[in-house]
Protein backbone atom coordinates (compact mmCIF):
# COMPACT_ATOMS: atom_id res chain seq x y z
CA UNK A 1 0.00 0.00 0.00
CA UNK A 2 1.39 2.95 -1.08
CA UNK A 3 0.86 6.70 -2.11
CA UNK A 4 2.30 7.94 -5.64
CA UNK A 5 1.53 11.38 -7.05
CA UNK A 6 0.79 13.95 -4.61
CA UNK A 7 -1.67 15.53 -6.84
CA UNK A 8 -3.30 12.74 -7.53
CA UNK A 9 -2.74 11.20 -4.11
CA UNK A 10 -3.79 7.29 -5.51
CA UNK A 11 -4.05 4.97 -2.78
CA UNK A 12 -2.92 1.68 -4.23
CA UNK A 13 -4.91 -1.42 -2.69
CA UNK A 14 -3.19 -4.52 -1.18
CA UNK A 15 -2.88 -6.99 -4.19
CA UNK A 16 -3.22 -9.91 -2.54
CA UNK A 17 -6.87 -9.46 -1.55
CA UNK A 18 -10.34 -10.27 -3.68
CA UNK A 19 -11.62 -7.18 -5.57
CA UNK A 20 -14.18 -6.50 -3.03
CA UNK A 21 -12.01 -6.80 -0.14
CA UNK A 22 -9.80 -4.47 -2.32
CA UNK A 23 -12.69 -2.06 -2.22
CA UNK A 24 -13.59 -1.71 0.67
CA UNK A 25 -10.15 -1.20 1.87
CA UNK A 26 -10.12 2.12 -0.65
CA UNK A 27 -13.26 3.32 0.24
CA UNK A 28 -12.10 3.34 4.07
CA UNK A 29 -9.12 4.90 3.35
CA UNK A 30 -10.91 8.07 1.47
CA UNK A 31 -13.60 7.93 4.41
CA UNK A 32 -16.69 6.83 3.07
CA UNK A 33 -19.30 6.68 4.97
CA UNK A 34 -20.30 3.02 5.63
CA UNK A 35 -23.89 3.34 3.71
CA UNK A 36 -22.22 4.68 1.30
CA UNK A 37 -19.60 1.38 1.39
CA UNK A 38 -22.40 -0.73 1.37
CA UNK A 39 -24.26 0.49 -1.80
CA UNK A 40 -21.40 1.24 -4.03
CA UNK A 41 -20.43 -2.52 -2.97
CA UNK A 42 -23.63 -4.05 -3.82
CA UNK A 43 -23.48 -2.02 -7.49
CA UNK A 44 -20.27 -3.21 -8.05
CA UNK A 45 -21.28 -6.88 -7.33
CA UNK A 46 -24.45 -6.68 -9.45
CA UNK A 47 -22.69 -5.45 -12.07
CA UNK A 48 -20.15 -8.43 -12.06
CA UNK A 49 -22.82 -10.56 -12.33
CA UNK A 50 -25.06 -8.20 -15.33
CA UNK A 51 -21.44 -9.68 -17.04
CA UNK A 52 -21.84 -13.77 -16.17
CA UNK A 53 -20.07 -13.50 -12.75
CA UNK A 54 -16.85 -14.58 -13.72
CA UNK A 55 -15.40 -11.84 -15.46
CA UNK A 56 -12.89 -9.33 -13.82
CA UNK A 57 -14.20 -5.70 -14.22
CA UNK A 58 -10.46 -4.75 -15.10
CA UNK A 59 -11.51 -7.11 -18.38
CA UNK A 60 -14.73 -4.97 -18.96
CA UNK A 61 -14.74 -1.09 -20.00
CA UNK A 62 -17.38 1.77 -21.69
CA UNK A 63 -19.26 -0.67 -23.60
CA UNK A 64 -20.09 -2.55 -20.71
CA UNK A 65 -20.81 -0.10 -18.19
CA UNK A 66 -22.95 1.59 -20.63
CA UNK A 67 -25.08 -1.93 -20.80
CA UNK A 68 -24.97 -2.13 -17.50
CA UNK A 69 -26.66 1.64 -16.96
CA UNK A 70 -28.95 1.33 -20.01
CA UNK A 71 -30.55 -2.10 -18.52
CA UNK A 72 -31.23 -0.27 -15.12
CA UNK A 73 -33.11 2.35 -17.24
CA UNK A 74 -34.85 0.52 -19.84
CA UNK A 75 -35.88 -2.87 -17.88
CA UNK A 76 -35.41 -2.16 -14.65
CA UNK A 77 -37.24 1.23 -15.56
CA UNK A 78 -34.78 2.85 -12.17
CA UNK A 79 -35.45 6.23 -10.99
CA UNK A 80 -32.79 8.41 -12.04
CA UNK A 81 -31.23 9.28 -8.74
CA UNK A 82 -30.59 5.37 -8.42
CA UNK A 83 -29.17 5.21 -12.39
CA UNK A 84 -26.60 7.98 -11.25
CA UNK A 85 -25.82 6.17 -7.97
CA UNK A 86 -25.02 2.97 -9.96
CA UNK A 87 -22.93 4.69 -12.26
CA UNK A 88 -21.05 6.82 -9.37
CA UNK A 89 -19.78 3.63 -8.09
CA UNK A 90 -18.33 2.06 -11.13
CA UNK A 91 -16.46 5.14 -11.64
CA UNK A 92 -15.03 4.55 -8.22
CA UNK A 93 -13.83 1.33 -8.84
CA UNK A 94 -12.15 2.19 -12.01
CA UNK A 95 -10.90 5.48 -10.77
CA UNK A 96 -9.89 4.70 -7.47
CA UNK A 97 -9.38 0.74 -7.14
CA UNK A 98 -8.57 -0.25 -10.57
CA UNK A 99 -6.69 3.25 -11.59
CA UNK A 100 -8.52 2.91 -14.97
CA UNK A 101 -9.96 5.84 -15.01
CA UNK A 102 -12.80 5.85 -17.89
CA UNK A 103 -11.04 9.00 -20.38
CA UNK A 104 -14.71 8.15 -22.74
CA UNK A 105 -17.72 10.13 -22.00
CA UNK A 106 -20.27 7.08 -20.30
CA UNK A 107 -23.12 7.74 -22.30
CA UNK A 108 -25.95 5.18 -21.02
CA UNK A 109 -30.15 5.32 -22.07
CA UNK A 110 -30.88 7.63 -19.82
CA UNK A 111 -33.19 6.84 -17.01
CA UNK A 112 -36.98 9.01 -16.75
CA UNK A 113 -36.33 11.74 -14.35
CA UNK A 114 -39.68 11.98 -12.20
CA UNK A 115 -40.34 15.09 -10.20
CA UNK A 116 -43.69 14.31 -8.52
CA UNK A 117 -45.43 16.91 -6.37
CA UNK A 118 -44.56 16.07 -2.63
CA UNK A 119 -47.28 14.71 -0.34
CA UNK A 120 -48.01 16.82 2.01
CA UNK A 121 -50.49 17.01 5.39
CA UNK A 122 -52.43 19.83 6.60
CA UNK A 123 -51.98 20.88 10.13
CA UNK A 124 -55.27 18.38 11.10
CA UNK A 125 -53.67 15.26 9.79
CA UNK A 126 -50.56 16.37 11.22
CA UNK A 127 -51.96 16.50 14.66
CA UNK A 128 -54.40 13.41 13.78
CA UNK A 129 -50.40 11.13 13.50
CA UNK A 130 -48.97 12.78 16.44
CA UNK A 131 -51.71 11.57 18.52
CA UNK A 132 -51.92 8.45 17.18
CA UNK A 133 -48.25 7.79 18.54
CA UNK A 134 -46.25 7.05 21.65
CA UNK A 135 -43.73 8.47 23.82
CA UNK A 136 -40.14 8.75 21.69
CA UNK A 137 -41.34 8.00 18.57
CA UNK A 138 -44.26 10.63 18.96
CA UNK A 139 -41.40 12.68 19.97
CA UNK A 140 -38.84 12.07 17.05
CA UNK A 141 -42.18 12.71 14.51
CA UNK A 142 -42.56 15.91 16.50
CA UNK A 143 -38.84 17.12 15.59
CA UNK A 144 -39.52 16.06 11.61
CA UNK A 145 -42.23 18.19 11.90
CA UNK A 146 -41.29 20.98 14.01
CA UNK A 147 -37.92 21.67 12.38
CA UNK A 148 -38.08 19.53 8.80
CA UNK A 149 -35.59 17.23 9.87
CA UNK A 150 -34.71 13.99 7.71
CA UNK A 151 -35.26 10.83 9.02
CA UNK A 152 -31.45 9.93 9.08
CA UNK A 153 -31.01 13.68 10.65
CA UNK A 154 -33.14 13.15 13.63
CA UNK A 155 -31.64 9.80 14.73
CA UNK A 156 -28.24 11.00 14.26
CA UNK A 157 -28.78 13.85 16.75
CA UNK A 158 -26.09 14.44 20.00
CA UNK A 159 -26.87 15.97 22.73
CA UNK A 160 -24.67 19.12 21.76
CA UNK A 161 -27.23 19.82 18.88
CA UNK A 162 -29.21 20.77 20.98
CA UNK A 163 -30.08 24.38 21.70
CA UNK A 164 -32.08 24.72 24.86
CA UNK A 165 -31.69 28.32 25.49
CA UNK A 166 -31.80 29.72 21.66
CA UNK A 167 -34.65 27.49 20.16
CA UNK A 168 -32.04 25.74 17.70
CA UNK A 169 -30.87 22.46 16.30
CA UNK A 170 -27.52 22.44 14.67
CA UNK A 171 -27.89 19.40 11.87
CA UNK A 172 -24.33 18.30 11.12
CA UNK A 173 -24.97 15.07 9.26
CA UNK A 174 -26.89 16.83 6.34
CA UNK A 175 -26.95 15.33 3.29
CA UNK A 176 -24.02 15.77 1.35
CA UNK A 177 -22.15 16.27 4.30
CA UNK A 178 -23.44 20.19 4.76
CA UNK A 179 -24.29 21.70 7.82
CA UNK A 180 -27.28 23.75 8.90
CA UNK A 181 -29.31 25.59 11.52
CA UNK A 182 -33.34 24.86 12.24
CA UNK A 183 -35.86 25.31 14.53
CA UNK A 184 -36.51 23.76 17.72
CA UNK A 185 -40.00 23.16 18.89
CA UNK A 186 -40.69 24.82 21.53
CA UNK A 187 -43.28 22.40 22.41
CA UNK A 188 -41.15 19.61 22.71
CA UNK A 189 -38.45 20.95 24.85
CA UNK A 190 -39.93 19.72 28.32
CA UNK A 191 -40.05 16.32 26.72
CA UNK A 192 -36.55 16.64 25.00
CA UNK A 193 -35.10 17.83 28.42
CA UNK A 194 -36.63 14.69 30.18
CA UNK A 195 -34.94 12.63 27.22
CA UNK A 196 -31.71 13.92 27.78
CA UNK A 197 -31.42 13.13 31.04
CA UNK A 198 -32.50 9.88 30.51
CA UNK A 199 -29.69 9.58 28.30
CA UNK A 200 -27.47 10.82 30.60
CA UNK A 201 -28.28 7.97 33.01
CA UNK A 202 -27.97 5.52 30.57
CA UNK A 203 -24.48 7.08 29.48
CA UNK A 204 -23.70 7.23 33.16
CA UNK A 205 -24.67 3.46 33.33
CA UNK A 206 -22.67 2.16 30.59
CA UNK A 207 -19.42 4.04 31.54
CA UNK A 208 -19.50 1.98 35.11
CA UNK A 209 -19.25 -1.15 33.33
CA UNK A 210 -16.39 0.01 30.75
CA UNK A 211 -18.34 1.29 27.80
CA UNK A 212 -19.57 4.33 26.89
CA UNK A 213 -18.18 5.45 23.67
CA UNK A 214 -19.96 6.05 20.50
CA UNK A 215 -18.64 6.88 16.78
CA UNK A 216 -16.99 9.74 15.90
CA UNK A 217 -14.78 10.50 12.81
CA UNK A 218 -11.30 9.05 12.87
CA UNK A 219 -9.67 12.64 12.38
CA UNK A 220 -11.58 13.83 15.42
CA UNK A 221 -11.18 10.95 17.14
CA UNK A 222 -7.10 11.28 16.96
CA UNK A 223 -7.56 14.57 17.89
CA UNK A 224 -9.53 14.24 20.77
CA UNK A 225 -8.90 10.35 22.13
CA UNK A 226 -10.97 10.92 25.16
CA UNK A 227 -14.65 13.02 22.96
CA UNK A 228 -16.04 9.41 22.30
CA UNK A 229 -16.79 8.98 26.07
CA UNK A 230 -18.13 12.67 26.19
CA UNK A 231 -21.77 13.01 27.02
CA UNK A 232 -22.07 15.93 24.48
CA UNK A 233 -21.53 13.02 21.72
CA UNK A 234 -24.23 10.79 22.97
CA UNK A 235 -27.01 10.56 20.49
CA UNK A 236 -30.19 11.74 21.64
CA UNK A 237 -32.25 8.71 20.88
CA UNK A 238 -29.82 5.71 21.48
CA UNK A 239 -30.09 2.30 20.56
CA UNK A 240 -31.75 -0.05 23.75
CA UNK A 241 -28.53 -2.66 23.41
CA UNK A 242 -24.98 -2.31 22.38
CA UNK A 243 -23.46 -3.46 19.21
CA UNK A 244 -20.21 -4.14 17.60
CA UNK A 245 -19.11 -1.87 15.09
CA UNK A 246 -18.90 -3.61 11.64
CA UNK A 247 -15.46 -1.70 10.74
CA UNK A 248 -13.19 -1.44 13.33
CA UNK A 249 -15.10 -4.12 16.14
CA UNK A 250 -15.29 -1.84 18.89
CA UNK A 251 -18.83 -2.13 21.12
CA UNK A 252 -20.42 0.94 21.38
CA UNK A 253 -24.23 2.15 21.60
CA UNK A 254 -25.62 3.63 18.23
CA UNK A 255 -28.46 5.50 17.54
CA UNK A 256 -32.05 3.64 17.45
CA UNK A 257 -32.53 2.33 13.86
CA UNK A 258 -34.44 4.10 11.00
CA UNK A 259 -37.13 1.30 10.44
CA UNK A 260 -38.47 1.89 13.99
CA UNK A 261 -39.97 5.52 13.77
CA UNK A 262 -40.86 4.41 10.39
CA UNK A 263 -43.32 1.33 11.32
CA UNK A 264 -44.84 3.79 13.88
CA UNK A 265 -45.59 6.17 11.48
CA UNK A 266 -47.07 3.87 9.18
CA UNK A 267 -49.18 2.55 12.23
CA UNK A 268 -50.62 5.81 13.01
CA UNK A 269 -51.22 6.69 9.90
CA UNK A 270 -53.25 3.56 9.28
CA UNK A 271 -54.77 4.18 12.83
CA UNK A 272 -55.70 8.14 11.94
CA UNK A 273 -57.91 6.83 8.50
CA UNK A 274 -55.72 9.11 6.21
CA UNK A 275 -55.97 7.97 2.49
CA UNK A 276 -52.36 9.66 1.72
CA UNK A 277 -48.95 7.77 1.44
CA UNK A 278 -47.48 9.54 4.33
CA UNK A 279 -44.00 9.01 5.17
CA UNK A 280 -41.19 10.10 7.38
CA UNK A 281 -40.39 12.34 4.87
CA UNK A 282 -43.84 13.67 4.80
CA UNK A 283 -43.56 15.76 7.75
CA UNK A 284 -40.44 17.47 6.46
CA UNK A 285 -42.56 18.06 3.33
CA UNK A 286 -45.20 19.52 5.45
CA UNK A 287 -43.12 21.84 7.41
CA UNK A 288 -41.74 23.74 4.43
CA UNK A 289 -45.06 24.12 2.98
CA UNK A 290 -46.88 25.14 5.86
CA UNK A 291 -43.79 27.66 6.37
CA UNK A 292 -44.52 29.28 3.25
CA UNK A 293 -48.24 29.61 3.71
CA UNK A 294 -47.79 31.70 6.97
CA UNK A 295 -46.17 33.68 5.07
CA UNK A 296 -42.29 32.95 5.76
CA UNK A 297 -39.50 34.43 2.94
CA UNK A 298 -39.17 31.34 1.08
CA UNK A 299 -35.36 31.97 0.79
CA UNK A 300 -35.36 31.70 5.02
CA UNK A 301 -37.22 28.21 4.23
CA UNK A 302 -34.66 26.99 2.15
CA UNK A 303 -31.78 28.23 4.91
CA UNK A 304 -33.94 25.88 7.56
CA UNK A 305 -34.44 23.16 4.78
CA UNK A 306 -30.81 22.97 3.47
CA UNK A 307 -31.78 23.17 0.26
CA UNK A 308 -28.61 23.97 -2.50
CA UNK A 309 -31.00 26.21 -5.13
CA UNK A 310 -33.86 27.95 -4.04
CA UNK A 311 -35.87 26.06 -7.11
CA UNK A 312 -36.34 23.11 -5.05
CA UNK A 313 -37.81 24.82 -2.23
CA UNK A 314 -40.39 26.65 -4.81
CA UNK A 315 -41.88 22.43 -5.32
CA UNK A 316 -43.54 23.49 -2.49
CA UNK A 317 -45.55 26.11 -3.81
CA UNK A 318 -47.25 24.12 -6.18
CA UNK A 319 -48.73 22.22 -3.02
CA UNK A 320 -49.62 25.14 -0.80
CA UNK A 321 -52.76 26.14 0.12
CA UNK A 322 -53.30 29.66 -1.74
CA UNK A 323 -57.19 29.87 -0.50
CA UNK A 324 -58.10 27.30 -3.58
CA UNK A 325 -61.34 26.51 -2.05
CA UNK A 326 -62.61 30.04 -2.44
CA UNK A 327 -62.46 29.71 -5.50
CA UNK A 328 -65.76 28.66 -8.04
CA UNK A 329 -64.64 26.18 -10.82
CA UNK A 330 -65.87 27.77 -14.05
CA UNK A 331 -68.45 24.50 -14.56
CA UNK A 332 -70.42 25.55 -11.23
CA UNK A 333 -70.23 29.52 -12.03
CA UNK A 334 -71.97 28.08 -15.38
CA UNK A 335 -74.79 26.04 -13.78
CA UNK A 336 -75.74 28.84 -11.26
CA UNK A 337 -75.93 31.12 -13.80
CA UNK A 338 -77.97 28.53 -15.98
CA UNK A 339 -81.97 29.69 -16.90
CA UNK A 340 -83.79 28.18 -14.36
CA UNK A 341 -86.60 27.34 -17.64
CA UNK A 342 -83.16 25.63 -19.68
CA UNK A 343 -83.84 22.97 -16.23
CA UNK A 344 -86.42 20.65 -18.33
CA UNK A 345 -86.18 18.36 -15.02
Amino acid sequence: MELTDKKQAQFTPDPDLKLMDQVHQVLRYHHYAYRTEQTYCNWIVKFIRFHGGMTHPGSLGKRELEAFLSDLATRQQVAAATQRQAMNALLFLYDKVLHRPLKELIEPVKAHKRLPLPVVMTKTEVKAVLTNMHRKHQLMAGLLYGGGLRLLECVRLCTKDLDFSRNRIYIYTAKGGKQRTTLLPQSLKAQLKMQVEQVRALHDHDLSRGYGAVYLPPSLTRKYPMATREFIWQYVFPSKKRSRDPRSNAVRRHHVLESGLQKAVHSAVQRSGIDKWISCHTFRHSFATHLLEQGVNIRIVQELMGHASVKTTEIYIHVMDRDINKLQSPLDALEAEADPRDNRH
